[in-house]
């Protein structure tokens, strides 16, 4: 094992300029989530690189975003897949990279619209098989699922139903989102996004006819005090009525209103009792002939924090020790990503396994560039050491 480490670190070592290389052109192609063509541009780079090691890659094409890009590397073994992870858009506007080009700073930071977030993390997973293929790793084949669409939480696609098709049947999945400087990484999300109520009603002349009306306004606002008695705040249990619209004017008893809402849960079980007492709520009417419609297929899937993702953090905490990364330890964050799809699917996973960073999302955005090498050094490691059984073993690192 100690023969095969060097041999990634040397692989890696050797290839530094290529790797700052292919981060710059990444970084410098701009993404945001409705550049479409950015987001396919970015797309084609990874082909071009992942198909140089050998990977059969193949894109799936959304309707109204940015491709997913899957890359296969069958390497001969018929075991189940290991997964890397990640998304290709970022939040950034259209001429973000002029006023924020990639540079490296004095400290060895870098910097640039995505850098960190999360460009950088597919730089880590690229170099990391092209590692194991240099190698000649058999154990098992590797699998790269890449959204085009995660910053706006997939809402104009169904990628995240194909990343669920793509992730049955694998074993385990790296996340390489942001890592954190501290060196925690994640191994639990909330879960949420924006939800829709559609209260309608009855429209009437509010002073010619006012008892023919059925105010939609009036309902939902019944609606709005029952959903906000749902909160439990110290549960991480929220439900957030933040925009509501309807009604043409004073004089027209309205006959829609919608009711836009911001929910949050930290686990599978919180989503359940949200979701089925919102059903409830939009069954039940308080003004006659009134009816609502709910929808909440824009909603993520937290990342619970089961027994097989602390087994898996507990081979990349082994593995770090091992291969001379160092110490690490892991944690809860709020913010949501696609590894609550991937764990939703019984896939254990570990996220935050891209770059060293911070301040991701804003025009101060950086990376550490050191990290980069030694991100990949550790995935590339971890993918190599991972068995079948990880989980018992993971079970004997976390006691």
């Amino acid at each position: 094992m100690e023969q095969a480490f060097d041999q990634i670190r040397r692989y890696i070592d050797k290839h530094r300029k290529p790797m700052l290389s292919l981060w710059e052109e990444l970084v410098n192609t701009e993404s945001g989530s409705r550049q479409l063509e950015g987001v396919e541009a970015v797309c084609n780079i990874l082909r071009r690189e992942l198909e140089g090691a050998g990977v059969k890659t193949r894109t799936i094409p959304m309707d109204n975003a940015g491709s997913v890009l899957v890359g296969e590397w069958d390497n001969g073994s018929t075991k189940a897949p290991l997964l890397f992870i990640g998304h290709m858009d970022t939040v950034f506007k259209e001429g973000a990279v002029k006023e924020n080009p990639f540079r490296v700073d004095e400290e060895n930071f870098a910097h640039g619209p995505g850098v960190v977030d999360m460009k950088a993390g597919l730089v880590i997973a690229v170099y990391a098989i092209k590692a194991l293929a240099e190698l000649g790793f058999h154990e098992r084949p590797i699998k790269c699922v890449f959204a085009g669409d995660e910053e706006n939480l997939h809402m104009f696609s169904n990628a995240k139903a194909v990343m669920e098709a793509e992730a049955s049947g694998a074993l385990a999945a790296f996340n390489f989102e942001t890592g954190y400087l501290d060196n925690h990484f994640v191994v639990g999300r909330n879960g949420g996004g924006p939800a829709q109520i559609t209260v309608h009603g009855v429209a009437a002349h509010s002073g010619l006819a006012p008892e023919k009306g059925r105010s939609a306004i009036l309902e939902a606002a019944h609606k709005i005090a029952a959903i906000e008695a749902l909160n439990d705040i110290p549960r991480g249990k929220l439900i957030n009525c933040g925009k509501v619209s309807g009604g043409i004017g004073e004089n027209t008893i309205p006959d829609t209103c919608t009711i836009n809402l911001g929910i949050r849960f930290p686990t599978s079980e919180i989503k359940g009792e949200i979701l089925t007492a919102l059903q409830s709520i939009v069954e039940h009417h308080t003004v006659p002939n009134t009816y609502a419609e709910l929808d909440t297929s824009r909603l993520m899937n937290c990342m619970d924090t089961t027994d097989g993702v602390m087994a898996l953090f507990g081979h990349v905490k082994k593995t770090a020790a091992d291969c001379g990364f160092g110490d690490v330890d892991c944690f809860r964050v709020g913010s949501l990503s696609d590894s609550g799809i991937t764990v939703a699917c019984g896939v254990p996973t570990v996220c935050g396994m891209g770059a060293r960073g911070e301040k991701s999302h804003t025009p101060e955005e950086r990376a550490e560039v050191e990290s980069l090498f030694q991100r990949c050094m550790l995935a590339a490691c971890a993918a190599y050491t991972l068995q079948d059984d990880f989980r018992d073993k993971g079970k004997e690192v976390n006691k």
